[in-house]
């Protein structure tokens, strides 16, 4: 209606104040309603044109949307495995900080573990001590095994000796039976002295590793256990949480609650249309006025443009992709901030809003080798965005009333 009524002053007004005060015509006699078209029809001919090729240049070169949120996150509230809650220490709605416990699940299957890997742990803490007394008791028989080694041995040199001496003296059957003798010391010996190897061994390699085995599923069951113990990650308010003891939850089922993240809005995600790709720019200045904050015009400014469109996604399936399946078109989603700090702290979280951006030729003005025509071209461009920030500031001022009034509330 703007448009149309701005256009209407440069074409339908001054044909009609032509026909009246210099053709002579008046109303009621040569102009009335029944002949209105032809007696206008240069004038409302030429206001369409203007009005629609004014809409055309305001809405291209001035996007606008009503696509305009606050999005937030939200934190899901589920352990990590499946269970039976044991005891709870929030209620709906309450305000929790970061770690605060919220409920707990039965962890008797977990004490038992824990339980279990401290036995195992005292186990192998008692095979060492044994191991360490097999390789006392090794050494010892090391000893007795030398000490009988070096008495064969000298025996059997003192009777080959003495036989040399005195041949016949000493029996050649008593020199071979020491002969064997000094070949069981040496292979009882071998024996002492491999026994005490393999109770080194276990004291140093074996144990330990099944001691560290022990300790790595005693830490694996205390993490189990601080697991039935949910808490909360952030700063925020219980949504929807609702479980009491008894209840079962499932975190790929049935979730104990949503916890909202305490965090003001800073920003808005905006969808506009694909036409508007090549115009939509990093910098550019906007405004929005929004449901929550009625007639107030919030001047903003563009962040980050994404770079794709969210409905030509593909997700892998066992199906090919039919095209004329997606879907409408998706829109190009923008994320605007405000130009100044602190603008929309009173926007709620999921607040939604009108968003206007202008486009601003001001560099490419500044270049001396354009035309005078194409200057004359981009200072239009930039003036009618003076039509668009009117027709926002006439939404904000009858948005309340659509809402309250027209919208049935």
């Amino acid at each position: 209606m703007v448009e149309l009524f701005l256009c209407s002053m440069l074409s339908i007004l001054p044909d009609f104040l032509f026909r009246r005060f210099v053709q002579g015509k008046r109303l009621g006699h040569e102009i009335t309603l029944f002949t209105i078209w032809f007696e206008l029809r240069w004038g409302i001919t030429l206001c369409l044109i203007l009005t629609l090729s004014l809409i055309t240049t305001i809405f291209y070169f001035h996007p606008a949307t009503k696509s305009a949120n606050a999005m937030f996150r939200t934190v899901t509230v589920m352990p990590e495995k499946v269970g039976r809650v044991a005891e709870t220490f929030v209620q709906l709605n309450q305000r929790v900080t970061a770690g605060q416990p919220l409920f707990r699940m039965d962890s008797t299957e977990q004490e038992a573990a824990v339980a279990t890997a401290q036995r195992k742990i005292a186990e192998v803490d008692a095979a060492m001590i044994g191991a360490k007394s097999k390789l006392a008791e090794a050494d010892g028989r090391i000893v007795q095994a030398r000490g009988a080694l070096k008495q064969a041995v000298d025996e059997l040199a003192a009777r080959e000796d003495l036989q040399r001496r005195s041949p016949g003296s000493v029996a050649v059957r008593d020199v071979e039976k020491m002969r064997v003798q000094v070949d069981t010391q040496q292979g009882a010996l071998a024996a002492a002295l491999a026994t005490r190897a393999g109770a080194q061994s276990e004291l140093e390699s074996k144990l330990p590793a099944q001691k560290a085995s022990a300790e790595a599923a005693l830490r694996e069951a205390e993490v189990d256990l601080k697991k039935t113990m949910v808490v909360a990650g952030t700063d925020g308010v219980l949504q929807q949480f609702a479980v009491r003891p008894g209840d079962v939850v499932n975190p790929m089922v049935k979730p104990a609650g949503i916890l909202v993240p305490d965090r003001m809005a800073t920003g808005l995600v905006a969808g506009f249309g694909q036409i508007e790709a090549q115009v939509m720019k990093v910098g550019m200045i906007g405004e929005v006025t929004c449901i929550a904050m009625p007639w107030q015009i919030v001047p903003m400014v563009v962040t980050e443009v994404q770079h794709v469109i969210a409905s030509g996604q593909v997700r892998q399936t066992d199906q090919l992709v039919d095209t004329a399946k997606t879907g409408a078109p998706g829109t190009i989603t923008v994320i605007m901030e405000p130009l100044y700090p602190g603008q929309l702290d009173d926007l709620p979280p999921g607040g939604s809003c009108i968003a206007n951006t202008y486009t601003s030729n001001y560099a490419a003005l500044q270049d001396p080798n354009i035309g005078a025509l194409h200057r004359f071209g981009l200072h239009a461009i930039d003036a009618i965005g003076l039509v668009h920030a009117m027709i926002l500031r006439i939404q904000a001022l009858l948005l309340p009333m659509q809402v309250l009034v027209f919208g049935g509330h």
